[in-house]
Order: structure tokens, then C-alpha cells, then sequence
């Protein structure tokens, strides 16, 4: 056992009490809530204030909201008989004529833009047209950009990595991605930049750390099967759109602690941004469904790549990766609190925070992670405001027959790839304790 791992386990402290309220046996461990699996009690002490006070912004709220419904709703059909294919509905349709129209309102403002500056080239009308050509250029389709710098992977520097990408890929019906990279987030995303669509695969290196290799295929397949399930919403047209008038959003945003003229103007910004976020809030009602069922079917895709068993324990463990950010802070708060040579020091044999995390994340007891699902159950906890909540993806994947895995990574690939990984490792360690970690 190594030398983290044994101060992890040893700060253990399991101990047997009765529950309060229904007088059953409970094994407690320090480290984590204690609750009772009979009656629940105490399962969640902070109730869903906390989710509350995370989800300030009205839209986000909404989302959330309908995110709940329909995944219910879905899991619903899928448990019923019914098929998760994408297809296109009248909603998508619609969604997608808005989003034309949208983009159709941005050119009329451009064309605008080069009639008055042409009409009053050289008059007071050029300064109408230079502002309505800023308008339209601030609002035009853009694909999302990629995400902060952190160690970029080429093909050529970890061939086995990009193999195991492609070999995935294949699986769910896709191909695989031009370019990786690594960062410190407890995360992974897929993106398509770029007026070619280029496709870029970001991996959050802690949450690569905490996974199982199977975990790592069911991981990658998820991500992989949003190219091959119709995901209206992430579609080049009805993302760009969406963009443009979440731009147009915040410049109505209203002004702050306002003076006399800026009250005035406040009260003009209220039709347009009301406005604006009923377009929003109609476009979320519209792709939301398709969103909810891409999501499904990306599950299904990890499960076909991985195996059920694996797509499964990848939801486990994002439940509890709030305890993976926790024990990052923690670490990265130690190296800061032993001054400038300590810090260096700790800087130096920055790799070990991947053995103590792993470690940690080892040792937490099933009891925790029913606990967390439990939570998810009442609380609808997902991913971020668009994503089904995840103990609605658990239970449709376990709804459906098993799969076995498709892709199985032996011990010497393991190793390859991490050879590979080995210096994004180092990097993203040295970036966590020299800056603090931030989720």
C-alpha cells in the first residue's frame, strides 16, 4: 500500500450508533454525513437551500426545472417500451426556424449597417451605419470557443490515447477528435470549433485520475456519442443562434444601483430583455427534450463501449466529486500554508496529489454513495442545467438490458497511456498547488 493511500485509510474512523429516529444501526464514518438508511434520516441535512442558493439566475433555474420534467418524462417512454432514437419532432423544427430567424435578423442589421454607411457616407448617417455594423458583429454566429489554455495532446504525442479515442469513436458511430487536452477540472467535454467543426476533446485530469479504466471507455464514450445522436441544441444553426441572443441578453442587463438617467434607461431595457428571455426560454422549452434524450443515448453509447456495469460507476462517480474538488482544495491550501520553501517543496513532488486523490476517492464507503443517490433523487441533481439528472440516467441505464464492453483496455495499453499522459500529469499538478484549485 502506498505511503498516501496508508494515511488516507488510516484516518478512517468507523463507528456503530443508533439512529434517533427509528433506533436502527448505523455505521458512521467521520469523514462524511451521518445518516440512517431505514428511515433516511439526516440523509440531507442541507436540503435543497443549498441547490437554491447555487442557482441565482432565473434562466438557469427554469432550465433546471424543465431539464427534471422531461428527463422524467423520458425515462417514462424508455421504461415503458418505448425507443430513445433521435428524431426529428415539430419542436426541433421549430426551434430551428427561430434560430434562422435569429441569424436572418443579424444579416438584416448588417445589410443595414453597409446601406446607411454608403447613404450617408461622408454625413451623419455613417455613424448609424458604423453602429449597426458593431451590433451585427457582436451578435454574429460563433461557434463556442475552446476552453483556457491547459497541455494540448497531438496525435503525434500520444498515439495510444487517440487510438483508444478512435477506437470508441467507431463504437458509438463517430469518428474521433482532432485534438486533446488537459486541464484541471473534474470534468470532460466535447467541442466542435472552428469553420471546419474541428473537434476537440477536453479532459479534466482529475476526474481521468479517479475513474477505473472501463470508467475512463465509458467516460470517452459518452462524450463521443453527442457527434451521433441529433442533439438539436449543440447543432451548428440553433447553438450559434442561441449565443447571439444570450449576447443581446446581457447588453439589457439592467444597470446596477443606478443614477437618475440610468433608471430611465433601465425602465427602456425592460420590454426588450423581457423579451429576449421569453426567445430564450421558448428556445429551452423547444431543444430541451432532444437535449434530455442526447443525453440518454450518450449514456447508452458509454454503456455499449464500456459495458452497463462501467457507464453505471461513471454516474457514481459523479456524485461524489464535490469529495474529489474537496480533497484538491485541501491539498492545494497545505502546500500554500508552508510558506514559499514549503510550497516549492510541494511544487517539486506535485504528482503525488494524484496518489493521495485516488486514494481518497477509494476510500469512500458504499454507504456514502447511496446516500449521494438518494440526495440526486430528491434533489434532481445533474451536471449543469441542461443535462437529465443523474439518477434518472442511472436508472435508464439499468432499465435496459446489460451490455457487455465493447472496447477493453489491457494493463500494457493502461500503461502507455499513461506514459503519455505523463507530463500533462506533472503539469496540471504543478498548476494546481503553485494556484490554488478552482472547480
Amino acid at each position: 500500500m502506498a505511503e498516501g493511500e496508508s494515511a488516507i485509510v488510516r484516518t478512517v474512523e468507523e463507528k456503530s450508533q443508533s439512529c434517533p429516529e427509528c433506533g436502527a444501526a448505523i455505521r458512521a464514518d467521520g469523514r462524511f454525513v451521518v445518516w440512517c438508511g431505514a428511515c433516511e434520516w439526516n440523509v440531507d441535512p442541507e436540503g435543497p437551500e443549498r441547490d437554491r442558493e447555487r442557482e441565482r439566475d432565473r434562466l438557469d433555474r427554469a432550465r433546471r426545472a424543465l431539464a427534471r420534467r422531461h428527463g422524467e418524462r423520458l425515462l417514462t417512454e424508455v421504461t415503458a417500451g418505448g425507443s430513445l432514437r433521435a428524431r426529428r419532432d415539430p419542436a426541433s423544427l421549430l426551434a430551428f426556424v427561430i434560430a434562422l430567424a435569429v441569424h436572418g435578423a443579424t444579416l438584416g442589421l448588417a445589410l443595414g449597417g453597409v446601406w446607411w454607411l454608403v447613404r450617408g457616407w461622408g454625413g451623419a448617417g455613417m455613424l448609424l451605419g458604423l453602429f449597426l455594423l458593431a451590433v451585427a458583429w457582436s451578435i454574429r454566429p460563433r461557434t463556442a470557443r475552446p476552453p483556457a489554455a491547459g497541455p494540448v495532446l497531438l496525435r503525434e504525442d500520444a498515439p495510444e490515447l487517440y487510438a483508444l479515442v478512435d477506437e470508441v469513436a467507431g463504437v458509438v458511430g463517430t469518428r474521433g477528435v482532432d485534438q486533446v487536452v488537459v486541464d484541471a477540472r473534474v470534468n470532460a467535454s466535447v467541442l466542435a470549433h472552428g469553420v471546419r467543426g474541428r473537434r476537440l476533446l477536453t479532459l479534466g485530469l482529475p476526474l481521468w485520475e479517479i475513474l477505473t479504466p472501463q470508467q475512463r471507455v465509458a467516460l470517452l464514450g459518452h462524450e463521443l456519442a453527442h457527434y451521433s445522436n441529433g442533439d438539436t441544441r449543440h447543432g451548428l444553426v440553433v447553438s450559434t443562434a442561441y449565443r447571439s441572443l444570450t449576447t443581446w441578453h446581457y447588453y439589457f442587463v439592467p444597470i446596477t444601483r443606478p443614477s437618475a438617467v440610468e433608471m430611465v434607461t433601465n425602465l427602456l431595457y425592460v420590454v426588450p430583455r423581457l423579451l429576449l428571455q421569453g426567445m430564450l426560454t421558448l428556445l429551452d422549452h423547444l431543444t430541451l427534450r432532444a437535449a434530455q434524450r442526447a443525453e440518454y443515448l450518450a449514456d447508452r453509447g458509454a454503456a455499449r463501449a464500456a459495458s452497463t456495469e462501467a457507464a453505471v460507476g461513471l454516474m457514481d462517480r459523479i456524485l461524489v466529486t464535490e469529495s474529489a474538488e474537496v480533497t484538491l482544495r485541501r491539498e492545494a491550501n497545505r502546500a500554500s500554508l508552508t510558506g514559499p520553501h514549503g510550497a516549492r517543496a510541494a511544487e517539486g513532488g506535485a504528482e503525488e496529489i494524484w496518489e493521495r486523490l485516488r486514494a481518497y476517492m477509494a476510500s469512500i464507503p458504499e454507504d456514502e454513495y447511496e446516500r449521494q443517490r438518494r440526495v440526486g433523487a430528491r434533489r434532481g441533481h445533474s451536471v449543469d442545467a441542461t443535462h437529465p439528472p443523474t439518477h434518472l440516467r442511472r436508472t435508464c441505464l439499468l432499465a435496459g438490458p446489460s451490455a457487455p464492453a465493447a472496447v477493453v483496455t489491457g494493463e500494457d495499453r493502461e500503461r502507455r497511456i499513461a506514459a503519455e499522459l505523463a507530463g500533462a500529469r506533472a503539469t496540471v499538478a504543478r498548476r494546481i498547488v503553485r494556484d490554488g484549485f478552482r472547480a
